[in-house]
């Protein structure tokens, strides 16, 4: 009588296969006895019959013991009113015999229930330590749950939207949700609180069987052992954390969509989300928006016409309060794809008066909304520290005892959460199979949409999306990282040197060379120098060296990093390269002791002041003479722009002077007239001169502040000095000779010279050192940082979005997730095929 289970053999283990070969079950067959030998040992059924018909005839009217029970006619209407009460209590001793045979039967049912569960976590468990050849599977319920992952970070463009099935939880705050999808998951795996929102985001949990019970999430590896409470602790303390990071500041929900996975012996295998609960007043500590945002996350899933509603309401307190009903009879008038649940049935039954009540709630009455099935549940007794076993025992006693139950007002299988986690799944399964293959087929049109779109725009690229963009762009910079080393020692240090000079020319000319110049001997002269150079290379000349250096490299690094390579330059990763660029710069730090050292360094090269040969000695000359000539044509410039247009400028560009620029240009003939009566003229007026000058120029009707004539006369004396010294660069062209005899008889003195070639080495030596600092420390200092930075990046995935856009970015992204989606659809529905 054992039905041909062929196509189920790999669900039960291998012995039992192998039962037949050590047991010979016809000759077991034969030992039992035969059909007729049983009859005998059963009680005769007529005669019973016959005993019951004549005790029948007995009570009936007429009959000779009539007699002996109807005394008067009062002991009559006793006799009828006894029989009316007999009748009502056989009824209630049916309907007790009844309850007693279901809940027998469902004992009997739960405990073939265990058995199998326990028959099957050996199995798996067997499985799990490779006993058997055959390999194992992903199972399907987490095929399906992988699909569902894509999709929710899939942007449902080109109007492909997730209509596959998925268990979706909705209720009023406080109703019981999370409780019921424990009881579901056999765990207290979520964060309790009292009275206050604790579901602040929608929890995606897939349901798996498996031979432990442990939950994990889907970006992490870890396990928690939902057997061990200091492992629920710590999984109900990471939601909390997760909710509280997912949502926004400002805000008190958010529409991210936490993970989890939770498997176990007896599971029924199914995908629940969560859903924050609905609530009818905003208080304080709220966002203003939290109602409409909480309402608008729930119609998002509830739209979904293939979305399993499971709608709970809490049976404590009146229907009439119910927020969840209204919502969830739009989304689903018809109640098709709708399960209604009511919770806390115990403190109903005690609180609510009339029981029917009830009834009519169960039944759909009381409410707009309908439904597939209606179920009654206990969730506890409002004890956070109770157990699920300590949970499911009130919950089997309460309904054993129940007058909804005794009165016919619920049947069996409308109760318990075994029972509606039982419903729930395999109303899951049907909407599955009913509507996967159709979202295949949508996603296959899209592919194909997504792929013709491509080959039009882009037909000789590859398709790459971020990822992989990202991977090639990373290759590139650190290419370009590596062309710096590339760089030749002669251009590092021609660069620096000339950067260096630009920087510190100023300082050099207007702090140190003009004081010294000023100064009436050799000796005053060199004296001068030697206390400014010092000063100088104690305090700023190092740091600015080092200044220099970094800003050189940086320059160097954008050049690599910007520049186009011809055809190859592919603008897409600029944004990339850019922000690579700054963020490695900003890590980048200069090494600390290299200013130490440069300031030993350039101490020792400007106390040398002997000069070797005739070639040093020109280069020196020739390096004044450019530094003086551009500062002369700096002040030339300068003194235009104060005195306005020469008498040319204004005959051929007609251009008028100003009249302050009138007022200069008279003082500065007039100073003119000064350094010509005077020659060795100090650099400074005194202040008889002003006072002369300011009276010459009020005999001709012109007004001047003395502040104005000593700006003047600012320049033009720098203007006749920067004269002079490059008359005096061109004496000293021979004057290399006399330098070697330390100007002894000789009227020539070019200690200037002595001062620019110092300068010059000073440069050239400074140069040299900081090129071997960047070409032996600091470029691979730089390199490092760029491969952190990039590592960061790369682990960083709105950076990612943010700096590779466009759209062959997004069109790329979009093909790659259409196809994972699709082939998992495909692998999904023929695991599906398979098993069915």
């Amino acid at each position: 009588m054992m039905p041909d289970l062929d196509e189920y053999k790999w669900i039960v283990p291998d012995f039992i296969w192998e039962l037949d070969e050590h047991i010979d079950f016809e000759k077991l067959i034969k030992a039992l006895p035969d059909a007729d030998d049983l009859a005998k040992l059963l009680p005769d059924f007529d005669k019973i019959g016959e005993s019951f018909t004549s005790l029948k005839g007995f009570f009936s009217p007429g009959s000779p013991g009539e007699t002996a029970f109807r005394a008067t006619d009062q002991g009559y209407d006793n006799d009828k009113q006894y029989k009316k009460v007999s009748d009502k209590e056989k009824v209630d001793q049916l309907q007790e015999e009844l309850l007693r045979t279901q809940l027998k039967y469902q004992r009997m049912l739960e405990r073939l229930e265990k058995e199998n569960k326990e028959l099957r976590k050996l199995v798996l468990q067997r499985d799990d330590k490779g006993i058997h050849q055959r390999k194992l599977k992903k199972s399907l319920i987490d095929m399906y749950s992988e699909v569902l992952d894509i999709l929710s970070d899939y942007d449902a463009s080109y109007n492909t939207q997730d209509h596959l099935p998925r268990v979706v939880v909705v209720g009023d705050q406080s109703a019981g949700k999370t409780s019921v999808l424990e009881m579901i998951a056999q765990a207290r795996i979520f964060p309790r609180g009292s009275g206050e929102m604790m579901t602040r985001s929608p929890v995606k949990v897939t349901l798996s069987e498996g031979p432990h019970h442990v939950a994990l999430f889907k970006d992490s590896s870890r396990e928690f052992d939902l057997t061990k409470e200091e492992d629920l602790a710590a999984l109900r303390n990471e939601i909390e954390i997760r909710m509280r990071n997912s949502v926004k500041e400002g805000c008190t929900v958010s529409t991210e969509t936490i993970s989890l996975s939770v498997k176990g012996p007896g599971l029924q295998r199914m995908v629940l989300v969560d859903l924050p609960g609905v609530i009818s007043t905003v208080t304080s500590g709220m966002a203003p928006d939290t109602k409409e945002t909480i309402f608008s996350i729930s119609k998002a899933y509830m739209q979904n016409p293939n979305a399993i509603i499971l709608c709970i309401q809490d049976g404590s307190v009146d229907a009439e309060r119910s927020i969840v009903t209204d919502l969830v009879s739009q989304m689903d008038p018809q109640g098709k794809r709708t399960i209604f649940v009511l919770t806390k049935v115990d403190l109903a039954e005690k609180n609510v008066a009339s029981p029917s009540r009830i009834q009519q709630i169960i039944e759909g009455k009381l409410f707009p909304m309908k439904a597939l099935g209606y179920f009654a549940v206990v969730t506890g007794k409002g004890n956070s520290s109770e157990s699920i076993e300590s949970i499911k025992e009130y919950e089997e006693e309460f309904f054993q005892n129940s007058k909804l139950l005794k009165t016919c007002m619920l049947k069996a299988h409308q109760v318990t959460t075994k029972n509606l986690s039982l419903a729930v799944s395999d109303c899951f399964w049907k909407m599955v199979r009913e509507s996967v293959e159709q979202q295949a087929d949508a996603f296959k049109a899209t592919r194909f949409n997504l792929e013709t779109e491509w080959k039009n725009n882009y037909p000789r690229l590859r398709e790459l999306d971020r990822n992989e963009l990202f991977e090639k762009a990373k290759n590139e910079i650190l290419d370009e990282v590596i062309s710096l080393t590339q760089v030749t020692p002669k251009h590092w240090e021609e660069i620096l040197q000339k950067t260096l000079w630009e920087r510190v020319s100023t300082h050099v000319i207007e702090n140190i060379y003009l004081p010294a110049a000023q100064t009436m001997n050799s000796g005053t002269f060199n004296t001068t120098v030697d206390i400014k150079l010092k000063q100088w290379t104690d305090k700023q000349l190092p740091n600015k060296a080092v200044e220099v250096a970094w800003e050189t490299l940086q320059e160097e690094f954008s050049r690599f990093m910007t520049e186009q390579k011809g055809k190859e330059h592919d603008d897409i990763f600029d944004k990339l390269k850019q922000a690579v660029k700054e963020e490695s710069i900003k890590r980048h730090k200069w090494n600390e002791r290299a200013e130490d050292s440069l300031r030993v360094i350039q101490h020792n090269a400007l106390e040398d002041r002997s000069i070797s040969d005739k070639q040093q000695w020109d280069a020196a000359i020739h390096f004044m003479e450019e530094t003086l000539q551009s500062r002369l044509k700096d002040t030339e410039s300068v003194i235009e722009d104060m005195v306005g247009p020469d008498w040319k400028k204004r005959w051929l560009y007609w251009i008028g002077r100003t009249k302050e620029q009138n007022i200069r240009n008279e003082t500065k003939n007039e100073l003119e007239k000064l350094i010509k009566c005077n020659e060795e003229h100090a650099a400074y007026l005194a202040n008889d001169e002003v006072t002369t000058v300011r009276k010459n120029l009020e005999a001709r009707g012109i007004t001047v502040d003395p502040c104005l004539i000593k700006d003047t006369w600012h320049q033009i004396y720098r203007r006749y000095f920067l004269k002079t010294a490059l008359n005096h660069c061109n004496l000293c062209r021979r004057g290399f000779y006399y330098y070697q005899r330390h100007f002894v008889d000789s009227e020539l003195e070019c200690n200037d010279i002595v001062l620019f070639w110092r300068i010059q080495r000073m440069l050239a030596i400074t140069a040299n050192t900081l090129r071997q600092q960047l070409t032996n420390t600091e470029v691979r200092r730089l390199e490092k940082n760029v491969k952190e930075v990039l590592e960061d990046f790369a682990e960083d995935n709105e950076k990612k979005v943010k700096l590779l856009t466009g759209k062959r970015v997004q069109l790329a992204e979009d093909l790659k997730k259409v196809r994972e989606i699709q082939e998992k659809l495909e692998a999904f529905i023929e695991a599906l095929h398979q098993e069915k």
